[in-house]
């Protein structure tokens, strides 16, 4: 972010010259003595005038000079001071603070609840786990800048059961994936995908079932087990636990399991999450030539589960 700074001018020194010397020259005209009449000092003693030596005159203009300086010095000090302070860090040359590498998203809102309808994670009022909002306002939007995949836009916003199975390289893992989806009564899927200008291609999708226990079924028994996803998704080979995800950046009440790509991997690196929060799982995979970055991963993960939690 940038920010208009109003600067002071810096100060014309010999404008502050020429006014300090005035501003002397009047106090000098202020120290010449009055002419008096004539006092005999026997009448009234206590009215003689005290002259100041010529060395204390000297004294006193050059203080004068001194303190007008300073105080012309200290106004337009002063602003430059509060332009300043009034900056962020990385408005102040030299003072920048590098990107750590997060995508810039929208700002995120989560789409209104039916009237006194509860929160997935409401044991009290809901038990099941439901998503009362729209699953297809759940899905988190791409970061400024990405481009969209037009293949996960769906139809109304609801992605074909086959087009997520594309996910999975192996023709066996995709009918035997698709299988278990059915058997756990899948009842939608609203997806999203974008690429970055550096490369990493995106896909998020969301994944509603009936109730949070067979979503948490799904994720633990179906998709996943031990932390460690069962099937190979495309681009990816052998994976490994992703376990430093900050403890700030894990959403309460939304289940996760992380991994990447171990070394040594191809041409791209694959990252891989799978959530589950209420009655809906959510897969995320992450590709990218050379490797795929894990802040913006963890990131998108991060923001997606707040958007379910």
């Amino acid at each position: 972010m940038t920010m208009e700074v109003n600067q002071q001018p810096e100060p014309d020194v010999t404008a502050v010259a020429t006014a300090v010397d005035a501003t002397a020259g009047d106090a000098t005209a202020a120290d010449a003595p009055e002419e008096r009449p004539e006092v005999r000092p026997d009448e009234h003693p206590e009215a003689q005038p005290q002259q100041p030596a010529p060395k204390d005159r000297r004294l006193l203009r050059a203080a004068l000079r001194w303190g007008a300086a300073v105080a012309v010095f200290a106004v337009v000090g002063g602003g430059t001071a509060y332009g300043i302070t009034s900056l962020d860090r990385t408005d102040v040359p030299g003072l920048a603070t590098h990107s750590d590498g997060r995508w810039a998203y929208p700002v995120l809102v989560k789409p209104p609840l039916p009237a006194g309808s509860p929160g997935p994670n409401d044991d009290a009022r809901n038990p099941a786990g439901t998503h009362y909002a729209d699953l297809r306002e759940l899905v988190l939007p791409a970061p400024k800048g990405a481009k969209a995949d037009a293949s996960l836009k769906g139809t109304d916003g609801w992605l074909a059961t086959k087009t997520f199975l594309k996910e999975f390289s192996l023709a066996p893992d995709r009918e035997d994936v698709g299988q278990r989806l059915t058997d756990n009564g899948l009842r939608h899927i609203a997806a999203r995908g974008w690429t970055t200008a550096d490369g990493t291609h995106t896909r998020v999708y969301l994944l509603q079932f009936d109730t949070g226990a067979v979503a948490d079924h799904v994720l633990g028994d179906e998709l996943t087990v031990n932390e460690a996803p069962i099937y190979r998704v495309r681009g990816g080979d052998a994976f490994e636990p992703d376990d430093l995800l900050p403890k700030a950046a894990q959403v309460a009440d939304v289940h996760t399991v992380l991994v990447h790509e171990a070394r040594p991997y191809g041409a791209e690196q694959v990252r891989e999450a799978y959530l589950a929060s209420g009655d809906t799982v959510a897969v995320i995979v992450q590709s990218r030539k050379g490797s795929a970055l894990a802040v913006p991963f963890r990131q998108t993960v991060t923001l997606q589960g707040e958007l379910l939690g």
